[in-house]
């Protein structure tokens, strides 16, 4: 695995991805980035993680795309914005890794042993088709694509989710789901232009 852009290929790649990031809101910001280590000490999941959102920002700016994309970092973030509010820059990390993720997948960057991915396209998908996401659905399709012991695993938590009525087995589309599929188009149109 080659760290640094060296070939002509690897350095087209950090130029787009650049491009991409700098150019979502609040972009720009990363360049500015402090290193102080707010975001990584503030993250609930860091512990988890291969590098801390820190060290992801520094890697990516110094061109480390491999490291970015391969680690499980931009993977296991929760959203929870804890470290886009306490950022004393303003960087919108949390923003930065959804992007981050969305470019991995769009330039096929991910390992292929990942299971990560797989389970972030199916829930787009399941959002795409109902409006929101239908867990049996995503369980479902996730443990047949990448992981069919799951089930094995988790079949009592699964038991009392059920019993408790937290797994609906039909999927319930949200009303106007319409609407979301204009704005989704729009937003696909939007990323077309701008390539």
């Amino acid at each position: 695995m080659t760290e640094l852009a060296t070939t002509p290929q690897a350095k087209a790649l950090h130029e787009q991805f650049c491009r991409d990031v700098m150019s979502m809101p609040g972009g720009e910001k990363i360049k500015i980035c402090q290193q102080c280590g707010t975001c990584t000490g503030s993250c609930p999941t860091s512990y988890l993680m291969d590098w801390g959102p820190r060290e992801i920002i520094a890697a990516f700016r110094a061109g480390m795309i491999d490291r970015v994309v391969k680690s499980n970092t931009i993977w296991l973030c929760t959203s929870c914005y804890y470290c886009t509010v306490r950022c004393p820059a303003g960087i919108k990390i949390t923003d930065l890794m959804y992007e981050l993720k969305r470019m991995a997948i769009k330039y096929d960057l991910v390992p292929k042993d990942s299971k990560n991915p797989a389970m972030t396209k199916i829930f787009v998908d399941s959002v795409h088709r109902h409006g929101r996401n239908h867990e049996v659905e995503l369980m479902t399709r996730f443990m047949l694509a990448k992981d069919r012991g799951l089930p094995f695993k988790y079949w009592q938590v699964g038991l009392k989710l059920f019993a408790a009525g937290r797994l609906p087995l039909a999927a319930k589309n949200i009303r106007g789901r319409d609407e979301l599929d204009k704005i989704s188009a729009y937003l696909d149109a939007q990323e077309a232009k701008s390539q």
